[in-house]
């Protein structure tokens, strides 16, 4: 059960961050601490910054 939360944690960090990398914010607004969330933040973070860089999100 713990793995389970700790996954939906982490789901909801990477989502945060690629909502914010969408929406152009800097990843110096990571609201996270604790490293692996925010690794979890920053990836989702990156992966919008491509998907804008590719065109794929206007």
């Amino acid at each position: 059960m713990m793995k389970r939360q700790k996954r939906d944690r982490q789901d909801r960090a990477h989502s945060r961050g690629y909502q914010a990398g969408i929406l152009g914010r800097s990843k110096e607004n990571c609201p996270y601490q604790n490293l692996g969330i925010k690794s979890e933040w920053l990836g989702g973070w990156r992966e919008a910054i491509e998907d804008r860089l590719q065109g794929i999100i206007k």
